[in-house]
């Protein structure tokens, strides 16, 4: 499988890639602070998997919550690991804390 997981390296390129987005973002953002750290971990081998399942109707993108501000308040992001599905610039849905791939792809499937 390819790492179909993008990793804007600030948040410019966050906004880089949601306004060329033709398709729905998945916003998972994520933390280093050691609590964080240990939920995202095991949140990111689902990540990587459901952006190969997704492929072409999702762009999922992994997002460090210091490092993008800007869109860790406009969209309403408290902690990590969060996840926002954003269509347009506009959220359509989010959650947050550590679930399951059922789960992620249940609310994959209910808002896209």
């Amino acid at each position: 499988m390819a790492n179909r997981v993008q990793r804007p390296y600030e948040e410019a390129e966050f906004e880089f890639i949601l306004a060329r987005a033709d398709v729905p973002v998945l916003a998972y953002f994520h933390g280093v602070w050691p609590k964080a750290a240990a939920a995202c971990k095991e949140m990111d081998a689902l990540v990587r998997e459901l952006a190969d399942v997704y492929q072409g109707r999702l762009i999922v993108v992994r997002a460090d919550i210091a490092r993008c501000p800007g869109p860790v308040r406009r969209y309403g992001v408290t902690g990590a690991p969060s996840f926002v599905l954003i269509d347009r610039g506009e959220a359509k849905a989010a959650g947050s804390g550590p679930v399951s791939r059922t789960a992620l792809g249940e609310f994959l499937d209910a808002h896209l």
